[in-house]
């Protein structure tokens, strides 16, 4: 009778253990799609600068240096490895950004110009999708990185290799948030 609650117990803490592997693999999984779609995200995003730089040149063309600054912005963000380096990278774009809209306030007949706007809209749209993204992203992580740190899954997950992932931050401070002004 006692080899039979031992086989009992063992058959529940092996049950156990695959239901936390499996979930911890749910949440892995889940992660790495949330992150896919920030990276397509950001993609349409870093797709979507030249063409708002070359509108900007065709009314502002000595001020290259602002232009360098986006494209360099744009080049460090494109090649960013990891959700923590992209979100380095992208509070940079965002800073230099907000400098070429900061430039587009000084030329009127820029602010009046239907490409801009267009440009301007679309960016505008990505950011908020780009946000949400982030916020679903860090949900699932945080929901991960929890369930890999507290006892008693963080034994699964140390026997199988399960580390902490990194959250996607971007410094709200440093975002372009562009705005739409249809009045002008």
């Amino acid at each position: 009778m006692d080899n039979i609650w031992l086989i009992l117990i063992l058959f529940a803490v092996v049950g156990w253990a695959i239901a936390v592997y499996n979930r911890l693999v749910a949440l892995r999984e889940q992660a790495e799609a949330a992150w896919a779609d920030i990276d397509v995200q950001l993609k349409r995003r870093h797709d979507l600068i030249p063409n708002l730089v070359e509108t900007v040149k065709g009314y502002a063309s000595h001020e290259q240096e602002t232009f360098d600054a986006v494209i360099e912005a744009r080049s460090r963000a494109m090649s960013a490895d990891g959700p923590a380096a992209a979100g380095a990278a992208e509070s940079l774009l965002g800073g230099a950004l907000g400098k070429l809209f900061a430039l587009a306030e000084a030329y009127p007949d820029l602010k009046a110009s239907a490409g801009f706007r267009d440009l301007q809209q679309s960016l505008s749209a990505l950011e908020g999708a780009i946000q949400n993204a982030r916020r679903f992203y860090n949900a699932v992580v945080r929901d991960f990185n929890t369930k890999v740190q507290t006892v008693p899954a963080a034994l699964v997950a140390r026997s199988f290799g399960f580390s902490q992932k990194e959250f996607f931050q971007i410094e709200d401070g440093e975002r372009a948030v562009p705005s739409v002004d249809f009045g002008a």
